[in-house]
């Protein structure tokens, strides 16, 4: 009988520093989302296969305060654990620098649908990646990264660990160094789980970096605040070792299930990179079989050992997750679970009332090219080829005013494919902004009025950009259009691209409004 399987990545496009529990049957994973709002999209499967999204740990702006932060800032990798009736998800927020402010705070639930408690700040808890372990005897434990003061060289960061009170969620007892990283002259070492097994405590980190060196490495100890013993093996994950331009590549922060069936999964981030490495799509998710091996080490339960584009499928039945159209008429009452803003807004720039049937957004001042919450509302770019195409009316009232598409990789780097006025007449721009510069790569004229159908494309030769007064007519204004400035590695960012719907009267008050009927978003590959 022909083995079953899978294809990888798991979970498409932009869902970076994934982090799984289980209870019962179900399988919960949430993912970083650093600036984007709603936050730490949560994940539900019963196969490890097939997910669909069930919510945002963070999806009101009481929550959390996001504080304005640029884009690879923010909720920086989640970890979700579940202990006696209760979800917990803890998570590093990230602001005034990559290094610099790093506020460590917990929210809980019953339900991981949501709704989730507002953030519970853990006085004295700094670095990155911080975790939860719940210990046989009912006591919960944080690990988290720090940055050594010894700093002994580039990248010397450790693993420590301190009990936390049950009730206050706040430190109680002395931290613990349990890996301190010189002791492996390990680089950035970070994303520590704890799990119980075999007798042994088990710490899994991630090392490296989260680029070409990315990994997984393991440590064990018969106590839990005990001095660890590396794992000779180490590091027990990675690509670091194939060709950038492999087809998956800078695999690391993973974390492990076990399966009621008894088998051990292992989530993961990687890349899909193209030409010299780029990549558009962000850090991925992506799943792998392991293995305890008789030395009571983890190894990846392959052939390989690598995380392979096509894998064997868990020993579970088929989950049939809800079907996603790839289509949003915007006929819901509520904005589907996939459009995200930059930032939380403290007023609504968007309506899916005031016209039914249509997404209207308001021409806000705020630009792309600043820090801050323009009328921006995008979804992953998940594929490396894609189509789409929406249909938009907007009849601009001065030169400042703007409405279209984006295709967004931070602040600093865009494309924007929007409808203006120049020269008193309706005209089609295609703007590039390349760290701030904008250059005009195209433009057209429209009718004086008129529904405006854009589309946009991505080959492996770039991003093509069509426009057209009904939904069949594809005139292109720009072909080939460089697809490297919104790769992660020009700005060297750690989110993936965003492209959506955009509206800016660009620094000048306006009462104008763009309206959205449909937007299509069809992946090839």
């Amino acid at each position: 009988m022909k083995q079953k399987t899978f294809q990888n990545p798991i979970l498409s496009g932009f869902y970076p520093d994934p982090s799984i529990c289980r209870v019962g049957d179900d399988y919960y994973m949430v993912t970083s989302s650093f600036v984007y709002f709603p936050g730490i999209p949560v994940f539900h499967s019963r196969d490890l296969v097939h997910w669909e999204q069930i919510g945002h740990g963070i999806s009101s702006p009481d929550q959390l305060d996001y504080k304005n932060c640029e884009t690879s800032l923010g909720l920086w990798a989640p970890t979700i654990r579940y202990h006696e009736g209760t979800f917990y998800i803890i998570n590093t927020f990230v602001s005034e620098g990559r290094e610099a402010r790093r506020d460590n705070y917990i929210i809980t639930a019953s339900n991981p649908a949501g709704p989730w408690s507002k953030a519970h700040f853990i006085e004295g808890a700094d670095g990155i990646d911080s975790s939860l372990f719940f210990d046989r005897d009912g006591r919960m434990w944080y690990a988290g990264n720090y940055i050594s003061d010894k700093a002994h060289y580039e990248g010397h960061h450790g693993i420590y660990l301190c009990e936390l009170d049950r009730e206050t969620f706040q430190f109680k007892g002395a931290r613990t160094i349990i890996w301190d990283g010189e002791k492996s002259r390990s680089k950035w070492i970070e994303a520590p789980h704890i799990y119980y097994e075999n007798g042994y405590y088990y710490l899994v980190v991630a090392e490296g970096g989260t680029f070409t060196n990315h990994s997984v490495m393991m440590a064990r100890c018969r106590t839990i605040n005990g001095d660890y013993e590396i794992c000779p093996r180490n590091p027990v994950v990675t690509h670091r070792h194939l060709s950038l331009e492999h087809e998956i590549s800078v695999v690391g922060h993973g974390d492990i299930v076990e399966t009621q069936t008894g088998e051990w999964w292992m989530v993961l981030l990687g890349v899909r990179p193209y030409k010299d490495a780029h990549f558009n799509l962000g850090r991925e998710t992506f799943l792998i079989p392991v293995i305890w091996e008789s030395d009571g080490w983890l190894r990846v339960d392959n052939d390989n050992g690598l995380v392979n584009r096509t894998e064997r499928r868990p020993d579970l039945p088929c989950y049939l997750a809800r079907p996603e159209f790839s289509s949003d008429n915007f006929e819901s009452p509520i904005l589907h679970y996939r459009w995200n803003s930059i930032h939380p807004s403290d007023k609504p720039f968007y309506s899916l009332e005031e016209r039914p049937g249509c997404l209207r957004l308001s021409l806000l001042p705020e630009v792309l090219s600043e820090i801050c919450t323009p009328a921006f509302l995008g979804r992953r770019q998940q594929h490396k080829e894609f189509r789409l195409q929406a249909a938009i009316d907007f009849l601009p009232q001065t030169p400042q005013e703007e409405a279209g598409l984006a295709l967004v990789q931070d602040d600093r780097y865009h494309y924007r494919f929007t409808v203006t006025q120049k020269n008193n007449a309706r005209t089609l721009l295609l703007t590039r902004c390349a760290n701030h510069r904008e250059t005009l790569l195209g433009e057209a004229g429209l009718p004086e009025k008129g529904r405006v159908y854009l589309t946009v494309t991505a080959t492996e030769e770039g991003y093509h950009f069509y426009y057209g007064m009904d939904d069949q007519t594809l005139t292109p204004l720009c072909l080939r259009v460089d697809p490297t400035l919104l790769s992660s590695l020009v700005n060297e960012g750690f989110t993936g691209t965003y492209i959506g719907m955009y509206a800016s009267s660009n620094h000048t008050a306006s009462e104008n409004h763009a309206d959205y009927d449909w937007v299509v978003y069809e992946g090839i590959n």
